[in-house]
């Protein structure tokens, strides 16, 4: 499919009250009205273009809530303080006690033990399924599911979920596909593809900058009205509200999304094949023979290249310990968690962001622990790069 996000980003008119070319910064926390009646009317939500308090609306949020809903081709958007404000608010505004979700075993290690550990609270059940395999997802769907959930590319293993075939099995039910688009922003439309909730940490790829954290529900208008509702709305009464002054920031960031991912993309493909030749287990989805590579190349929109993530398994976390040490002190990025930064990050993700999924789970979704997650920077001469990995694999005496 052709589809350019970049192009309903930029095709949005936002500018200040003075004719900014950056919108203007609403620094308040509540909003003055002319008229007690319109007031009332707010509070009712029966008018538009009002602001009553920044928990619920703020006019710079909404500015990067539209930028975004155009990007992903929603009807609107909400955003959140984090990433698992996003996906946490948005489930347990589907879910009551009593309900059950349909969930991909290899997902990011937080929202793993929200599923898992969390939700048992409120007696909602999780059942963790293969999320390539649509037999196991059926099989999965109960009388009391309400929602699939999973991760256009999943962490840490870099499976490509089917979005499509997922948001027919989800229509054929009458629940809705939440998709975690974290990983590839621009480079799948998940909405366009039938999704009906994409969630984000705004944190990683789309901000860009390690310097705040963020999250974003982009969705049908209805839903997003449902959130924001005051009197039963999760995003309304549970507060995650995003500052004003970092959606700024994250909206001015947004407008260099595609470039940046374009880069991210060229750099992971490079140092993927380099990895290969070496002969050491790479997991990279833009290789051909990559299982998920049928289906990338099927829902991708492809200017923005394959992503900016990759894996390598180094079959222990001795290993795994002793490389990342020796890559950091050799300059080629930063043993830290996280991802989408301009430089390249890297984690043992059995030992990090994946250390909330207890070991038989870890087994069975076939995490080594080994495995190396790389985040791939925007390093100029990947070249360069290469020969610092290299001497680092060599020293180790790992190749």
């Amino acid at each position: 499919m052709k589809y350019d996000p970049s192009k309903k980003i930029f095709e949005l008119l936002q500018f200040g009250e003075f004719g900014d070319v950056n919108p203007s910064i609403t620094d308040s926390a509540t909003f003055t009205f002319m008229q007690a009646k319109t007031m009332s009317d707010t509070f009712a939500g029966k008018t538009e273009g009002c602001f009553l308090y920044s928990r619920h609306w703020n006019p710079s949020n909404k500015y990067l809530a539209d930028a975004l809903a155009a990007m992903e081709g929603t009807e609107s958007c909400w955003v959140t303080a984090s990433g698992m404000a996003a996906i946490t608010i948005t489930l347990l505004h589907l879910c009551n006690s009593g309900d059950h979700i349909v969930s991909s075993l290899c997902t990011y290690g937080g929202t793993f033990a929200f599923l898992h550990n969390y939700l048992a609270k409120f007696n909602i059940s999780v059942s963790f399924v293969d999320i390539t395999r649509p037999e196991e997802v059926k099989a999965a769907i109960k009388p009391n599911t309400k929602l699939v959930y999973t991760e256009t590319m999943t962490n840490p293993l870099l499976q490509i979920s089917d979005i499509s075939l997922l948001a027919e099995i989800a229509n054929q039910h009458g629940i809705p596909l939440v998709v975690d688009n974290t990983f590839t922003p621009m480079i799948v439309s998940p909405a366009l593809l039938g999704a009906h909730i994409v969630v984000y940490s705004l944190t990683k790829f789309v901000n860009g900058k390690n310097d705040c954290v963020a999250g974003a529900i982009c969705a049908s208008k209805d839903f997003i009205q449902s959130l924001s509702n005051v009197n039963d709305g999760s995003a309304m009464l549970l507060g995650p509200v995003l500052d004003p002054l970092r959606s700024s920031s994250i909206l001015k960031n947004l407008h260099t999304l595609h470039i940046r991912m374009q880069k991210h993309s060229s750099n992971a493909m490079y140092l993927a094949r380099k990895f290969r030749e070496t002969g050491l287990k790479t997991i990279y989805p833009g290789f051909e023979d990559d299982p998920s590579y049928p289906v990338f190349n099927k829902i991708m929109n492809p200017d923005y290249g394959f992503g900016g993530m990759l894996a390598v398994d180094l079959e222990t976390s001795e290993k795994a310990a002793a490389f990342m040490e020796k890559m950091e002190l050799a300059g080629v990025g930063y043993l830290a968690v996280s991802l989408g930064y301009f430089k390249t990050l890297f984690s043992n993700s059995g030992k990090s962001t994946s250390s909330e999924v207890p070991p038989e789970y870890q087994q069975k979704m076939g995490l080594s622990e080994g495995l190396v997650r790389f985040s791939v920077g925007l390093d100029h001469d990947i070249a360069e790069t290469w020969s610092k990995i290299e001497t680092c694999l060599k020293e180790l005496r790992i190749i």
